[in-house]
């Protein structure tokens, strides 16, 4: 077979890696081999060797996948797929972290969705189907047989026997935010916590306990929404985030008690936060402010997570190849408080490095000397050593930083000497003292293991080329040399080194060309050594920064191998002792609302005042007086300054109530009927338990509360109508009062905006708009018209507006309605005249049994009407305009309209409006208009003022009585002729036209101000601008290429539960 592995197929496979799932502390080397047809492939990516307690298991779709088991450190394997079943295509592989002979497979879920369970370290198999398809799973962290699963379709299952029976605990929940109980900070070992997805791209933070998470039985420890994928379950403390007001707000919970908002210095005004650690009862945080870019600022919390107090301003950060934030920041392992840092200074990149967790920082010194023994000039500030502080994402390849937990001294790491840090030049550097001095040890970069608890450390370089020299150093660093560990030059694609760093086995795997099968040489350094480490072979080395030996609050001594002992220490020794300091002003850093200025002094920030310490307390009780210093978290030290700097009990000052607000809790001005809103009560001053509180909501109703702890949680009020309310709050004690007042905007969704207006109207008449709404009332409205050729809105508070149009011819209005975030608008079409007649029709009875009432069937009807009009007067279509108007029984306005003909000649004049209504008074008269509605049922189209019902009907069979109507239709049309040869004039046509001297033009209507005429009931006649003046919805029309009725939402808007019908 073709042993090339093409491109594609290698980008695709490099593509999958980065998703493998990485598990440790297996107790067996487990190698996986890519084969397909029996021949063995290299991958390219660095991931064909596992190593013992730790391991990278592969899926590459429906490839076939070797699994080989080595119980000797890769001397021999012995092949696993024979008893899983040579068909079944395996994914990822789980080991349970509290007893590791229990071990999960999950098969390709393109093939299957199984699962196989083993008790005896991968020797037997049992395989069980799934219902679903797992994406991750979540061992708990005391109990083996427990068990989370998460699955593609973002469902949480549980499971209490090892994965063999599954139960779902909750749905929609959001990737990568379940967790387990923390112990000792939950009660119930089996409590789960969640976040689910919630309403409107909201997510709720729930718990509840992972064999019974009904709706019942479910908790939600923050009240109401958080922000998606904001939960953070973290040893002690649980964070979340809610954006408001633009803003993004964090609330942390402290061994599970109630939340509390985090507090930043006041004009941090935060975008971003990563918690970065919460070791020793303290968090670690960075948070990029609103003046940051590419930078954060470092911030350190107190024992509550809830104060934070700055560590280091404008930490550099990147993006990594998932758009994750990248923080260059690094916690040495082996020495709390020490941390490693790139701040960036006037658009330059420097390293620094503090002992004390944050509370005071220095560059790096450079080496004093370079590989060759040349010296370095490099003097402070000016020049010093920075460096690289990512680490590899890779296991099988060192990062460019490392350090080991039992190995606390040395630290390795790529970098450069400069004035800032540099991509280019890189060399590695290593220090043996905790980085107080560092040496130069490879001019390139090289990834460096850590073996036999740092006694031996073996270095390779970082080459695209094939290799066969690997470096060894057995002091520290300070020398190395040089070994071959393959005859035949290997493109190194990882190596691994056996977990705790207690032996001397190392195993480089790679290949030899792009086109050779894995080659993996195992390499043992135990014949270097013959003998182990005694008590004689190790030395005192005392922790120090600088010379300072007091690192937070103790003086640390460690056992080092004196350097020219060649002997294997094994299990690492630690620390010796730790003896406690004296307490001075460097173990001390400032308290909340404090800064440090150049005396060293912490003194009040312009925004803080200290007594508002002091107002959660009562008369009577006490409160800890802030000296404006707080020692830092873990400090050990004892005696000196700690009484001076230590908060003091003071008795509670008695004040009059200060600083009143009531806000809302989500910090909107806006509710909706019906809800529960939350109000806040804040006082920055007064006496909080002995005060009378009183509230009155606005809309009849007040409650008073006699102190402010029993509102700690907010008071809720549910508003029953939609208007805007005047919330009012009164703080009394015997020292004083105070008050606050806020106006509540209470409104309920906006469903359906239909816009009013007449359909025909003539120049520079004067016409009326009116926005109808449903619900009616909704609360307060901003109206947005748009309007003829206009370029700019008229904005008004009113859902009515008048305007002229000048000019004939078809013309646009929009309006806008806006409530809240939600956008709703409607568009209408009105023609534009010097004249029009007009008609009212009606219709024989039938129509009223199929007629829904809806703008839909109106628009329709409308069409045909006007269709069934042409047909039978031949009159051209350009002169009719046809309304269905709203409501039973059904009726329609005829509109007889001028038009321009092809060739430019306008016929407006009233003797040609006179004679085309005269043609449509006349078919109508003779009942020859009609239309089909549907099969078998034909409607009759007259003119309305001839009589109220209809006089023939036009249906297949016809009655004796219908034949006198018919007749006596024909006398009545006679009549109306003779009336007309007389008078000129034909009843029930009103004529519109522009009078120049007139006062007041007239406006059209469905009926007009005509004199009374013979055989016209005067019921039927209208005086101008009746429509307007009544205010009745104007109906659809039918108008050729205009689309008369057009709703839309824009932004975010309710969805429709209803459309009303017009009336």
């Amino acid at each position: 077979m073709d042993e090339r592995l093409d491109s594609a197929l290698l980008l695709q496979i490099q593509k999958w890696m980065r998703g493998c799932i990485y598990v440790e502390e297996l107790l067996k080397l487990l190698l996986v081999i890519f084969d397909r047809n029996s021949a063995v492939w290299n991958l390219g990516c660095g991931m064909q060797a596992l190593e013992v307690q730790h391991m990278w298991i592969c899926g590459l779709g429906t490839f076939q996948i070797l699994w080989v088991k080595s119980t000797d450190y890769g001397t021999t394997y012995e092949k696993l797929n024979d008893k899983v079943g040579l068909k079944t295509i395996l994914s990822y592989l789980y080991v349970c972290p509290t007893n590791k002979r229990k071990i999960m497979l999950l098969t390709d879920p393109e093939i299957e969705s199984s699962l196989l369970i083993s008790s005896d370290e991968g020797a037997t198999y049992q395989k069980y189907r799934l219902t679903f398809y797992i994406q991750s799973l979540l061992f708990h962290p005391k109990q083996e047989d427990w068990v989370l699963a998460y699955s593609q379709d973002q469902k949480l299952y549980s499971s209490a026997e090892f994965g063999r029976r599954w139960q779902l605990i909750q749905e929609g929940v959001v990737p990568n935010r379940f967790y387990w109980s923390v112990m000792g900070s939950n009660k119930e070992p089996d409590l789960v916590h969640l976040e689910a997805r919630a309403v409107d791209g909201h997510s709720q933070y729930l718990t509840c306990r992972m064999q019974n998470c009904t709706e019942t039985n479910r908790n939600k420890p923050f009240p109401g929404y958080i922000d998606p994928d904001s939960l953070i379950v973290q040893d002690d403390y649980v964070f979340v985030q809610l954006t408001s007001g633009g803003r993004p707000h964090y609330y942390v919970s402290y061994r599970r008690s109630a939340f509390a908002r985090m507090k930043l210095p006041k004009y941090a005004l935060p975008k971003d936060m990563h918690v970065i650690s919460t070791d020793e009862n303290q968090v670690f945080a960075a948070v990029q402010e609103w003046n940051q870019n590419d930078t954060y600022n470092l911030y350190i919390s107190d024992t509550r997570g809830v104060y934070f107090t700055l560590a280091l301003e404008n930490v550099q950060s990147s993006r990594g190849p998932e758009g994750n934030v990248m923080i260059d920041l690094y916690e040495v392992a082996g020495i709390k408080g020490m941390f490693l840092a790139n701040k960036k200074i006037d658009h330059q990149v420097k390293t620094f490095i503090t002992y004390n967790k944050g509370r005071d920082w220095r560059l790096l010194q450079a080496p004093d000397a370079d590989l060759r023994g040349a010296p370095v000039h490099c003097l402070l500030p000016y020049c010093s050593l920075h460096l690289h502080l990512k680490v590899s994402e890779n296991p099988y390849t060192s990062g460019i930083i490392a350090s080991k937990d039992t190995a606390p001294s040395i630290i390795v790491a790529s970098g450069n000497i400069g004035s800032e840090l540099s991509d280019s030049d890189i060399s590695m550097f290593v220090s043996s003292d905790a980085g107080n001095t560092w040496r130069q040890i490879f001019e390139e970069e090289h990834s460096v293991l850590y073996l036999d608890q740092g006694g031996v450390l073996v270095a390779m370089k970082h080459t695209s080329l094939p290799i066969r020299h690997l470096w060894l150093s057995f002091d520290e660093g300070n020398s190395w040399s040089k070994y071959s560990f393959t005859s035949i030059p290997l493109f190194v694609d990882g190596v691994l080194g056996e977990p705790g760093e207690e032996t001397l086995i190392m195993t480089v795997f790679g290949h030899f060309s792009h086109r050779s099968e894995w080659q993996l040489v195992k390499v043992d350094y135990k014949s270097i050594f013959d003998r182990r480490c005694a008590q004689e072979d190790y030395r005192p080395w005392k922790l120090h920064s600088q010379g300072e030996a007091c690192i937070m609050g103790a003086k640390r001594t460690y056992k080092k191998r004196k350097s020219e002992r060649k002997c294997m220490q094994g299990k690492y020794a630690g620390a010796m002792e730790s003896e406690p300091c004296v307490c001075t002003e460097a173990d001390f850093d400032c308290d909340y609302g404090y800064e440090r200025h150049s005396n060293g002094q912490c003194l009040p920030a312009f925004w803080f005042n200290p007594s508002s310490l002091s107002k959660d307390c009562s008369v009577g009780q006490s409160y800890l007086n802030s000296t404006g210093y707080r020692k830092v978290v873990s400090n050990n030290c004892t005696d000196g300054v700690r009484e001076q700097y230590t908060a003091k009990p003071q008795k509670c000052p008695g004040k009059a109530p200060r600083g009143l607000r009531i806000v809302t809790a989500d910090g909107k001005l806006t509710a909706e009927q019906g809800h529960n809103v939350t109000l806040l009560v804040q006082l920055e001053e007064g006496d909080v338990q002995r005060t009378l509180i009183q509230v009155d909501f606005g809309d009849g109703i007040a409650v008073s509360y006699v102190n402010l702890s029993s509102m700690e949680d907010g008071i809720k009020h549910v508003y029953q109508n939609v208007g805007i309310f005047r919330v009012a709050v009164q703080v009394d004690n015997s020292l004083g009062s105070a008050s606050a007042m806020l106006y509540l905007h209470v409104t309920c969704p906006l469903e359906h905006v239909h816009l009013s207006l007449p359909f025909v109207t003539t120049k520079n008449k004067e016409v009326n708009a009116t926005a109808v709404l449903w619900p009616s009332q909704v609360g307060t409205l901003t109206y947005v018209w748009w309007y003829g050729n206009n370029t700019e809105p008229l904005i008004t508070l009113e859902g009515s507006v008048s305007f002229k149009f000048t000019s004939e011819g078809m013309n646009t209005i929009t309006v806008q309605v806006s409530a809240g975030s939600a956008i709703l608008q409607d568009t209408k079409t009105i023609a534009v005249y010097e004249e029009f007649r007009s008609l009212r029709l009606s219709f024989s009875p039938n129509l009223d049994e199929y007629n829904p009432d809806i703008p839909e069937w109106r628009r329709d009807i409308s069409r045909v009407i006007r269709k069934s009009l042409v047909e039978a007067t031949g009159v051209p279509s350009q002169h009719i305009l046809v309304a269905v108007l709203p409501g039973l029984p059904t009726a329609a306005e005829l509109f007889i309209l001028p038009y321009q003909d092809p060739a430019g000649e306008s016929r407006r004049s009233p003797e040609g409006l006179e004679q085309i209504s005269e043609v449509l008074i006349h078919k109508l008269n003779q009942n020859s208009v009609h239309f089909e509605l549907k099969p078998g049922v034909q409607v009759l189209v007259h003119a309305a003022h001839l009589t109220a019902a209809p006089l023939v009907d036009l249906t297949p069979t016809h009655s004796g009585s219908a034949m006198l109507m018919l007749l006596s239709v024909v006398f009545v049309g006679l009549a109306v002729f003779v009336i007309y040869k007389f008078k000129r004039k034909i009843p029930g046509i009103n004529v519109y036209a522009q009078m120049q001297n007139e006062k007041e033009q007239e406006a059209l209507s469905p009926g007009s101000h005509t004199e009374s005429r013979p055989g016209v009931p005067h019921t039927a006649l209208r005086r101008p601008g009746q429509l307007v003046d009544e205010k009745v919805e104007p109906p659809l029309i039918e108008v050729p290429n205009s689309n008369f009725e057009s709703t839309e939402v824009l932004g975010s808007c309710s969805v429709f539960s209803r459309i009303p019908t017009e009336h």
